[in-house]
């Protein structure tokens, strides 16, 4: 059996917790034993957020409840750490963890920098710890059919992929924290990011971007994204949008790609791919969400069933790098920016 020690009860927080119940609940060999969060309101109260995600109200008196995740660590035995706190909090909760011995499963996005990001890997090397980052993408099932047809080949290359995901302001966060770029880096770093490390994984190391950004809520730095992508191969292009300042409209998220010899659309929630003559060609999805799957991966990981292949802690890294180009090009005014890995 797999303990965990949960830290961080806001609205991710809570969607971990929903799925670690989902998971007790069938049987599958990992128990959630010790959470924590800053505020000790928490364990009793509700959630908010712009995602349908989390029952609302729980049973807390089944865990060990700790108010500092210090605490928690010194009087817990656990196989894993699952981190979901505020974007500023990572680095330095994820190399206190590893360092006192426990692996690690952190929120995305990895850190506020590479250099946050390098302490991290470096700790985990350094513990002999496992360091998994939460880019839930690439365990939701209609995004691993896209990362799927682009290794497979069957409709050929890649030539031109459009991703988007927006909603929603999000002012319910812990002391508005996601409305401060110094410490979430406003929508470009904590939502677009999905999509950058989408890009990313599907389609390789992009070796430019050029980016336009708009402020429409003081000090968040950016509400609204439009970024471009280039790529060593020069056929390949791809872009992707982002707007968290969409009041009234509701979560949303989808993609499409054109391949040589067809393509696929993912679109309020339905999944299509299409050949050359336009002929829907049948998926045959798993079960579960991204967040579902990238929680049971990481408990099969710790329990030496699985292996980190797919979601590597250095191409997080990398990630956040291309989000550091992004805000490098914002401040240009869109103007082509190297991506520095």
């Amino acid at each position: 059996m797999i303990r965990v020690g949960l830290i961080g009860l806001g609205f991710m927080g809570r969607g971990h917790l929903d799925n670690y119940i989902k998971l007790e609940a069938e049987g599958f060999p990992v128990k959630l034993v010790a959470v924590c969060d800053i505020e000790e309101s928490k364990f009793g109260g509700t959630i908010a957020g712009n995602l349908e995600m989390g029952a609302g109200e729980y049973d807390f008196s089944k865990y060990a409840q700790y108010t500092d995740y210090k605490k928690m660590l010194e009087e817990q035995e656990l196989d894993y750490v699952d981190i979901v706190t505020p974007t500023y909090e990572h680095a330095e909760m994820t190399v206190y963890a590893l360092n006192k011995g426990f692996n690690v499963l952190c929120e995305k996005p990895m850190a506020l920098n590479p250099e946050q990001c390098d302490k991290m890997l470096e700790a985990a090397k350094r513990n002999n710890k496992l360091l998994m980052i939460g880019q839930c993408l690439r365990f939701w099932p209609e995004y691993c059919v896209l990362k799927e047809y682009v290794q497979n080949g069957k409709l050929g290359k890649p030539v031109m992929g459009m991703f988007y995901r927006g909603g929603s302001t999000p002012r319910w966060s812990y002391q508005n924290w996601l409305l401060h770029e110094g410490k979430s880096g406003g929508a470009l770093l904590d939502q677009h990011v999905h999509d950058v490390d989408m890009v990313h994984w599907a389609f390789g190391r992009p070796t430019e971007v050029s980016v336009i950004a708009a402020n429409v809520n003081p000090h968040s730095g950016t509400d609204a994204v439009a970024a471009h992508y280039r790529f060593t191969d020069g056929d390949l292009k791809a872009s992707a949008q982002d707007n968290w300042a969409l009041d009234g409209s509701g979560f949303g998220m989808l993609y499409r790609v054109n391949f040589e010899k067809g393509c696929i659309v993912f679109d309020r929630g339905v999944l299509n791919v299409y050949d050359a003559d336009g002929k829907d060609i049948p998926q045959d999805l798993p079960q579960g969400d991204g967040y579902y799957r990238e929680l049971k991966h990481f408990v099969n990981v710790v329990a030496g069933k699985e292996v980190i292949t797919e979601n590597k802690p250095e191409s997080s890294r990398d990630t956040i790098a291309i989000a550091m180009a992004e805000m490098e090009s914002v401040k240009k005014d869109g103007d082509w920016v190297k991506v520095k890995y």
